[in-house]
């Protein structure tokens, strides 16, 4: 997958002056949000629709001592059963392989943290499927990376200086080593208490070490009036309601640079970022973007929806029966929804003389 990084860090010269290359010293200069297309072309978008498949074809092989539970045709997580809301089936997996290559199309590399160049020992907490660890493991081969979930769906054949162990990052962090470099991505349904575990990773850092948090913030925005009555808009606010109701809101990323701070780390930064969610804007580096961003939430709908709406009271045939209104809703360019993302680092201060 290193080379897949190299070919999205080319892409992302072609920005057609909506966002700019990120320097090499990890300083982003954050895009600008997209501008609708009134052309409302999707010829733009047929060459990576078409190339798709080639940064989604990596196969994770299963452990034989792979357990899980069923519910409603999907696959969970049996360590700390329940705690995880979405599946982790092969459809769950191969959306995960799609909003790898989303994350890293749009950033232009796997972190933005100035880490230098021989980082020493990294973790990345809920991994999933480990693309990012053995990306990065790959990348800096002077790098120890464990990666941890709460479930094994992670490739046998990694890179020697990358691992995986199941664990549960909202438990008393107990590794056996400091890390001068923690990453986080796409966890905003994940915790009870972001900011707890955020703590965690403070206590974990060597002095002078990193902490990174990638994610979108929720619920996603449009550039014009929200359609209230659309299939999509009602969608989203059940999905508010049931993860407020299961104890785990999904709306806490505008927080993340103000609990850096506050458990502090120094030199905190935030890059913004904009992941359209289908063809309507302007430009070839959105359209492209669009294809990645509106595969992952399509292919991701029910595996969001049934733990979450079935909070609310829903049956499982009824989230199924909605979701194609949703789904529609998804595919017209006459909505201009966008997906914010943040990108938060901030450094842990060096011991005090």
């Amino acid at each position: 997958m290193a080379e897949s990084v190299n070919r999205q860090t080319n892409a992302e010269s072609t920005l057609e002056g909506q966002a700019q290359p990120i320097p090499s010293d990890g300083n982003s200069i954050s895009p600008s949000i997209p501008s609708v297309d009134d052309q409302d072309s999707h010829s733009d978008t047929d060459s990576a629709v078409d190339g798709l498949s080639t940064v989604t074809s990596t196969t994770s092989l299963r452990s034989s001592i792979y357990e899980h539970v069923e519910e409603n045709g999907r696959t969970y997580h049996r360590f700390r059963q329940g705690k995880y809301m979405l599946p982790n089936d092969e459809q769950e997996q191969e959306r995960l392989h799609i909003q790898h290559a989303l994350f890293c199309y749009a950033i232009g590399k796997l972190h933005l943290a100035p880490i230098g160049s021989h980082p020493q020992n990294v973790l990345d907490i809920a991994t999933g499927t480990g693309n990012w660890a053995i990306d990065f493991a790959e990348q800096y081969p002077s790098a120890r990376v464990l990666g941890t979930d709460l479930s094994a769906i992670q490739p046998l054949n990694v890179p020697l200086n990358c691992r995986f162990e199941i664990d549960d990052a909202e438990d008393e962090w107990i590794f056996n080593e400091k890390f001068d470099y923690i990453h986080g991505r796409a966890l905003l349904s994940c915790f009870k208490d972001p900011k707890s575990v955020f703590q965690k990773a403070f206590d974990s850092l060597t002095p002078g070490g990193y902490f990174e948090m990638q994610d979108m913030i929720w619920p996603f925005q449009y550039i014009d009036d929200p359609p209230t009555e659309s299939a999509l808009y009602k969608w989203m606010q059940a999905i508010d309601e049931g993860a407020a109701k299961l104890g785990r809101p999904w709306n806490n990323v505008p927080h993340y640079k103000r609990w850096f701070e506050e458990l502090g780390f120094e030199n905190v930064v935030e890059k913004k970022y904009f992941f359209p969610c289908n063809p309507w804007p302007k430009g070839k580096f959105y359209k492209e973007m669009s294809v990645y961003a509106q595969t992952d939430l399509l292919n991701g709908l029910e595996g969001l929806s049934l733990k979450v709406l079935c909070a609310n009271g829903w049956t499982a045939a009824e989230v199924k029966a909605y979701l194609p209104a949703v789904r529609a809703d998804i595919k017209n360019t006459k909505m201009h929804m966008y997906a914010p993302m943040r990108v938060v680092y901030g450094r842990k201060p060096t011991a005090q003389a």
